[in-house]
């Protein structure tokens, strides 16, 4: 058991912080954090939340770069090139006073590589995790893995004792619908400290007075009131009322209205994110089409044909009003492995792709539904509706069916949807976690968010060996050869590399993080 580290004069000396005046940010975006449970959801605006509260080994800065966190140095080991070491953060405590050793990190990350975790795919090299002394770690894996730190950006650390205390060792089974002590409640050694949370509605944060990083970061923001908003002109007209200070997804159609209202202002940059199409192609027979029997999305040509009738530009144009990158490839710019090859963007060329669906044997076409979620990408919904009537030009006649997240995504993890959107950033900058999370057979180590059934066990193979090349021409040729086969069987349609716009008031000071995830540790406040 560890050790508490109340210090009594941490209570007495309450009164004169050196947080000298409280400086409270409202922030606002469309949907809120799925879980608190760090190691349940892989996704954005979750991760987003947890990075105020909790704090991996490593973490990204605001520009991207990789920087110390609960780990002050990493490397190799000289002895075994299977081998990271970590060097842990002396004197941090978690929120409650417990201390932060080498047993917590241990806990955590046997947590996070257990089958209900949704980041186990990041540690799927892993052979085991050891402490080397009270604040020594290594991660042991099979065979060299070259990129393992930047795996562990958006791993967090939670204390053992708390989790033992609170029943909170096995992860949310958060597909499965369980509500647990750690989806509600969060003891972190982040720079802010859980207040109160209300799911979908209201979550306040306040700062953590013993914060290993106080003199090392701005910590001008001292409280965060964090407001989900769904409708996009409810989330505009809170901000220009000045009932919240920072929105992170302002609505494309709104951006001349924010940028030219004095004391606002809004500031755009591309975003680590691809939006693209998913496609059961795996199944014998789907469940939501009108064809008995058979698999329409089995024949890559009916599958090149949706490609081709997708007009991105049209898109680009009329509902994200310029602000999106039509792609071409389920890869962002921002990704080792992306070539403007790959990205080429396919003609839209109905003719063609109406030759395509005959020669499928669906000149007459088909029906099905398309779950779409309608609060995590910027214009989600619109962009399905676009894409309804793009497709309904080739026969294609789609059923719109557009839900929260917390509705959609279980779709996809449970194979239950056949047709879907999905947005996918690359936290690591390697194509190697698209290919484990996205392209890889669904199992129990890998392709958690593979809703298209797409199975190679060839490829699946290549995807492993990846993990542990370290020769890097070889490995970017491997890379190259495997996104060669993810593109010739259209295991995605691309649509856009999505923009992000921030609109904040005058007073708030920082630059757009390309992973859409505000650290309020590093915001100034004018």
């Amino acid at each position: 058991m560890k050790t508490k580290l109340t210090i009594l004069a941490t209570v007495l000396l309450a009164g004169t912080s050196s947080f000298a005046s409280a400086e409270t940010l409202r922030w606002a975006r469309a949907g809120d954090s799925l879980t608190l449970d760090p190691h349940a959801q892989n996704e954005g605006p979750t991760s987003a939340l947890a990075h105020q509260i909790m704090e991996p080994l490593v973490i990204r800065d605001m520009t991207g770069q990789i920087v110390p966190a609960l780990a002050t140095e990493w490397a190799p080991s000289e002895e075994d090139q299977n081998v990271w070491f970590f060097k842990l953060r002396e004197g941090v405590t978690f929120h409650d006073g417990a201390e932060f050793d080498s047993e917590d990190a241990v806990f955590s990350f046997n947590r996070a590589m257990s089958p209900d975790s949704d980041f186990k795919e990041l540690l799927a090299s892993v052979a085991e995790v050891r402490a080397k002394g009270k604040y020594g770690f290594e991660i042991v894996t099979n065979g060299p893995n070259p990129i393992m730190p930047s795996n562990l950006t958006n791993l967090f650390i939670i204390d053992k004792d708390w989790a033992e205390a609170n029943n909170a060792v096995k992860v949310q089974d958060f597909e499965g619908g369980e509500d647990t002590f750690a989806a509600r409640n969060a003891n972190g050694t982040g720079p802010y400290k859980l207040v109160s949370r209300e799911p979908d509605a209201k979550t306040v944060l306040t700062i953590n007075e013993n914060y290993w990083g106080k003199d090392e970061f701005p910590m001008e923001v001292t409280e965060i009131v964090y407001t989900p908003i769904q409708n996009a002109a409810t989330r505009v007209a809170a901000l220009l009322s000045g009932e919240v200070d920072f929105i992170q997804d302002v609505p494309v159609q709104d951006l001349g209205r924010v940028s030219s209202t004095d004391g606002l202002k809004v500031i755009t940059a591309p975003q680590n994110r691809v939006i693209f199409f998913g496609m059961n192609q795996g199944d014998a027979d789907l469940k939501g089409d009108n064809v008995d029997g058979k698999n329409p999305f089995a024949e890559k040509r009916v599958r090149q044909a949706m490609n081709m009738a997708i007009n991105r530009d049209a898109i680009k144009q009329v509902v994200m009003r310029g602000q999106s990158i039509p792609a071409g490839v389920a890869m962002p710019p921002f990704v080792n492995g992306w070539t403007e090859n790959l990205d080429e963007v396919p003609a839209n060329d109905i003719a063609k792709a109406k030759a395509l669906m005959a020669e499928a044997g669906y000149a007459e076409g088909f029906s099905i539904q398309l779950d779409c979620p309608n609060d995590r990408y910027i214009n989600d919904e619109a962009i399905c509706q676009a894409a309804v009537s793009m497709l309904a030009q080739i026969g294609v006649d789609v059923r719109l069916d557009a839900k929260p997240k917390a509705q959609h995504f279980p779709l996809i993890n449970n194979l239950e949807t056949d047709f879907y959107m999905l947005g996918w950033g690359v936290p690591t900058y390697d194509s190697e976690y698209i290919f484990n999370f996205l392209a890889h057979t669904k199992g129990e180590k890998y392709g958690s968010w593979n809703g298209t059934r797409f199975s190679n066990p060839e490829l699946d193979a290549q995807i492993v060996r990846l993990a542990s090349e370290t020769n890097l021409e070889e490995r970017n040729l491997m890379i190259a050869n495997i996104w060669s086969v993810v593109q010739d069987e259209v295991l995605y349609i691309p649509i856009h590399h999505q923009v992000l716009n921030w609109g904040m008031s005058d007073k708030v000071d920082t630059i757009v993080d390309p992973e859409d995830t505000a650290k309020f540790k590093y915001f100034k406040l004018n």
